[in-house]
């Protein structure tokens, strides 16, 4: 039976014959594995998110955690699940050995992630973040600290989270008034809130690692002055027994729209528990350096928004997938045409307008899936490549396609969860049918991680600016190659070539025409536009590279990528115009609007 949560074919024809992920196990780190190895974790992956986290998607959404004022709830089916997650050992897939991890690239460990957002992504948010913390104490942690904490992630019994909000602060990290105090011990006493903590407080695992930015006292103001700590929520005892409860309490829950089993919580630190030495304050472990904790949480938050946009993709795969079953199996109305009342229904696949959105929402699921996987393969170049060059030039690239991966899947898959609500009719907006509450699920990607806004910022105003524009040639330079090697084939591959080297340009063109306005306020009034219309142009390039790995093959799997790209050069890419125009003219209409207008 096909299933409804992602196509296998689709990420073995990505994994495999797009992106050539085979040819990574020449490589000294991932030499212990091949296909065979990979295959066998995407089927155990499969299977595990099809039998354990799908069958609870509906239970986990409708009976969210409560609190009564001591203990968090959670329907029983959440911790089942993960449980089984945890003997799988897919949490270390993409870690090193010396952890408890498979060693795996990291390509394929987000190809096996991708069927737990798809399956259940409020379940999965568990060992997403517990995945993106080892990952960060792995890079700037101590030898003690990895020990401590990152072999229990791997290992399922202990879950993260990265506090980083504050109710005054939001998205403004500057802002953020959390105290560590040091003590003689070298140990820190932490005092503050943290709100919207994704799986602050459960009894899931046996222990939670909160990563949480805090200001040390007297250290610079802003965001230079803000330090990374370990505070877990019971402290190790002796010989690695667990310890006392931290000064870390629940002070109540979030419930959003979408992600409704993934515990959301507002957390105190410090604010009552008796401590070691009677002292006050949630005890917490310096990671780093003082001062340098933004830099160190970058490694958790950049792997988080390439995450999220995996996730937003997984759940817009998931509604195209569940509107091509429905639209094939709903039989209504006739062809157009066909007078006679009496002749026989059809599928409503066979209305053009139908097709049209599926042939749609595929372009959109399929081009991200591609996007979220070559920045996987780019992980793994930037960790593995042959020569510093090489590894400077997957990190470059990463860095500039990363708000990009984050926010088009966030936005565009989405919009194919939209329409397979519209492609089920009236059942589409009723709680009995799948893609509802896909839809809200993936409501959330949106503000996840960074919102839209601040990933345009972000891309304007740093990425493709960054290393006197380094950033941009890079890739204005890869898109090229690709032009290249299509306009060599010829034909439609040819004309897709022309198209997209048109759009690239104009990009170009137009961020050189943003940055000579010489005030920043201007340049950066419509990032959001700049993000929308470059996300465009990336993954028209990413289909213009799936149209010609499908070069030279026949069958069904090929027509559809071909057609797919067809609609996305000829339908999408086309949109990226006026909107580059508009930014050329250096529009002023949202900086001069005045609030009383309103």
């Amino acid at each position: 039976m096909r299933s409804l949560l992602l196509s296998r074919r689709d990420l073995d024809f990505l994994l495999y014959e797009w992106l050539d992920v085979e040819s990574l196990t020449k490589r000294e780190g991932y030499a212990e594995h091949g296909r065979d190895t990979f295959d066998a974790a995407l089927d155990l992956a499969t299977d595990v998110a099809t039998e354990h986290f799908a069958t609870h998607r509906k239970i986990s959404d409708s009976a969210e955690p409560t609190f009564d004022g001591e203990t968090v709830t959670i329907p029983a089916e959440v911790k089942a699940a993960l449980d089984v997650f945890a003997e799988t050992g897919i949490v270390g897939a993409g870690m090193d050995a010396s952890v408890g991890g498979m060693q795996m690239p990291a390509v394929v460990a987000q190809a096996c992630f991708a069927w737990f957002h798809a399956a259940n992504v409020g379940t999965a948010a568990y060992p997403f973040l517990t995945i993106a913390a080892a990952n960060l104490l792995r890079a700037h942690g101590t030898r003690a600290q990895i020990e401590t904490w990152v072999r229990p992630m791997v290992e399922g019994r202990c879950f993260g989270t990265m506090c980083l909000s504050e109710p005054q602060a939001g998205s403004s990290l500057a802002d953020v008034t959390t105290r560590a105090e040091p003590r003689a011990d070298g140990t820190y006493r932490l005092t503050g809130n943290k709100m919207w903590i994704s799986g602050g407080e459960h009894d899931l695992s046996e222990n939670v690692v909160h990563l949480v930015l805090a200001k040390i006292p007297g250290g610079p103001a802003g965001v230079k002055g803000i330090s990374l700590f370990v505070v877990p929520r019971i402290l190790p005892g002796e010989n690695g027994a667990p310890g006392e409860r931290n000064d870390v309490e629940l002070a109540g829950l979030n419930h959003k729209m979408g992600y409704r089993g993934t515990v959301n919580t507002l957390l105190n630190f410090g604010e009552g528990r008796s401590m070691p030495g009677g002292e006050p304050g949630a005890v917490g472990y310096l990671v780093g350096e003082p001062n340098r904790g933004l830099a160190c949480m970058f490694t958790m938050m950049n792997e988080a928004r390439v995450g999220v946009g995996a996730g937003a993709t997984a759940l817009g795969y998931a509604g195209y997938l569940t509107a091509l079953d429905y639209a094939r199996s709903r039989p209504q109305g006739r062809p157009a045409g066909v007078k006679d009342p009496s002749s026989p229904q059809v599928p409503i696949i066979a209305h053009a307008d139908v097709r049209r959105m599926l042939l749609a929402s595929k372009s959109y699921v399929e081009g991200a899936l591609a996007l979220n996987l070559y920045c996987g393969r780019l992980l793994d170049e930037e960790a593995t490549g042959e020569s510093d060059e090489e590894r400077t030039r997957a990190n470059l690239l990463l860095e500039v396609l990363t708000p990009i991966a984050k926010s088009w899947p966030s936005q565009w898959c989405l919009a194919a969860n939209d329409l397979a609500i519209q492609i089920h009719g009236g059942y589409g907006y009723t709680r009995e049918y799948d893609v509802e509450q896909l839809y809200r699920d993936n409501r959330l990607n949106a503000i996840h991680e960074g919102t839209h806004g601040i990933q345009g910022l972000d891309l304007l105003g740093r990425k493709v600016v960054m290393r006197n524009g380094a950033g941009l040639e890079l890739l204005a330079s890869t898109i090229g190659e690709t032009v290249r090697k299509a306009r060599a084939d010829g034909g439609e591959s040819a004309e897709m070539a022309d198209a997209l080297d048109a759009a690239v340009a104009r990009v170009v063109e137009v961020t050189t025409a943003l940055w000579s306005a010489d005030d920043p306020s201007v340049t950066l009034a419509n990032s959001s536009i700049y993000l929308e219309a470059v996300g465009h142009v990336v993954v028209a390039w990413v289909w213009v590279e799936q149209f010609q790995a499908a070069a030279g093959h026949d069958g069904d799997f090929y027509d559809g990528k071909r057609a797919a790209a067809r609609y996305f050069l000829r339908y999408e890419l086309p949109k990226v115009g006026p909107q580059l125009d508009l930014l050329e003219s250096l529009d002023r209409t949202t900086l001069d609007v005045r609030d009383e207008w309103f």
